[in-house]
Formats: C-alpha cells, structure tokens, sequence
C-alpha cells in the first residue's frame, strides 16, 4: 500500500484553469458551416487597446495559438473572396479603423516569427465602434445572420469591430431547385422552392405555382404550411385568396393549439381586409 501510495503521489500534478480559456464556435450561415477556434485573454483592469495590444503593430486577434476560422465554401468578405478552407485572423488595431488580416498560415503560435504578406488572403478595414460597457473577455462571434450573409464580430474591453461577409447561399439553393424540379419532385421541393423564392422576394408568381402545386400533393397541409401558402399569396396580390387560406390556417393553428400561428393569422387578415 505504501509503495503505491508513493507512487501515486510522485505522478500527481497541480491542475489549474488557463489565464486565457479556448473557446469553439460553429455557425451556419446559410448552406454554408463555419467554425472559429480561439482563446479569450481578460482584461483583468488592464487597459488593452493603445497599451498592451498597441495601435498599428500586427496583433494575433486572442492569446496562444493563432485564432482559426474555417469556412465550408468561398465567402466573399467585404468584396474580397477566400476561397474555402482555414485561415489565421489577425489585426493592425488603431483608434479609429482596424486593418483585419487573413493569413492562409494557420500553425502559428501567436503572431508569425517571419511575418509573410504573400500569405495575406484578404484585408480589409473596420471600422472601431464604442462600446458602452466593458466587455472583460475578447470575444469572436458571427452574428446578424440572414441566408446570404452574416457579420464577424470582435468586441475586447469597450472596443466593437464587424467585418461584414456573403455566402453562395442563393447559387446553392436555385442549383438544388433546378435539379429537384427537373427530377422526380415531392411535394416537400415545391414547398421549400416556393418560400425561398417568397423569402428571397424573387419570382412571386413561380412561387404562388410552386406552393398550389406542394398543397395540392399534400393529403392534409400543416397550419404553418397553409400559413406560408397565404404568405404568398399576399404578396403575388392575391389578397382575397391569401386572406381565405388564412382562414383555413387560423381554424388549423386553433386545433393545434398554437398561439403564435393563430395571432399571426388574425393580424394578417385584419392587415389584408383593409
């Protein structure tokens, strides 16, 4: 017992939290997936930006290794495009704008002994904005996510910077359209056509086709099925039409017991009836 007593003591080691904790994020945006791997330094009543991070010198955007983003296809970032794949971010912070960097060389430990611009993949300027309260530990995030885009966002200490980006979604999206359609199409494909195309405020009319077509091969639409159909029909004009499939929604949403879906209907009948 004592010899391994002994032992166990010997290999024992002191297990403590890191100054700068690894974080992950993932994201879809869109068809496209991303995901940003880094570590997020404190503030500890530092004062970071113009001090220990200095304004105009390369700066690894994080602490220890390199912060990573990796993205499923070409994005375009501020009218550049990365092409899909991993990148390093780094920043040259100034008071007002930041040059925010993307460097094809992610095995870095902080930033690169031999700094390579051949190795920039894309820069582009941000704007610096105040933030109101303190934000203690750096932080990446994307955010204000629609189907075509989002917003890379940075915020340390009072400082907010957004690098806003646009995905491939809709060249995907009408790709897989084109092909269902020419196939063998369920009623599921015309469904989903025909609220891209109404969301995306494309051709309303093809839309109001798709979606009869999806209703009419469907034994017993949904009440949130019957409520995009009335969507639709709204915006291709048809208000008398849009307000009778509202009806039928609203009776549905009711058996349903879906309160959401029943004050939608309301407030869109009230709208149309006007």
């Amino acid at each position: 017992m004592a010899v391994g007593a002994l032992t166990f003591h010997m290999n024992a080691q002191v297990t403590t939290p890191q100054p700068s904790p690894f974080s992950k994020v993932e994201q879809k945006v869109g068809l496209t997936d991303f995901t940003i791997e880094y570590s997020r330094p404190g503030v500890k009543g530092r004062t970071i930006f113009g001090d220990l991070v200095p304004y105009d010198k390369v700066w690894r955007m994080g602490a220890n290794k390199n912060s990573i983003i990796t993205f499923t296809d070409n994005v375009t970032i501020m009218g550049q495009i990365l092409e899909a794949g991993s990148y390093a971010i780094f920043a040259k912070p100034g008071k007002e704008v930041w040059e925010v960097l993307f460097y094809s060389d992610t095995e870095n430990w902080g930033t690169p002994e031999k700094w390579d611009d051949g190795k920039v993949a894309a820069r582009v300027n941000a704007e610096v904005f105040p933030v109101p309260f303190n934000v203690e530990n750096f932080t990446i995030d994307i955010n204000q996510i629609t189907n075509s885009g989002a917003t890379l966002e940075f915020l340390w200490e009072k400082t907010y910077i957004a690098v806003p980006f646009t995905v491939p979604t809709d060249d995907k999206v009408l790709a897989s359209i084109n092909d269902a359609l020419n196939g063998t199409p369920k009623a599921s494909d015309y469904y989903a056509a025909a609220v891209y195309y109404s969301e995306e405020g494309k051709d309303l009319k093809q839309a109001k086709e798709w979606m009869d077509k999806a209703m009419k091969m469907t034994e017993k639409p949904m009440f949130y099925q019957l409520r995009q159909q009335s969507v639709i029909y709204a915006k291709a004009g048809d208000k008398k039409g849009a307000i009778k499939i509202a009806k039928q929604s609203l009776e549905a949403s009711k058996k349903a017991g879906n309160d959401d879906y029943v004050k939608m209907n309301l407030d869109s009948i009230k709208e149309w009836e006007k």
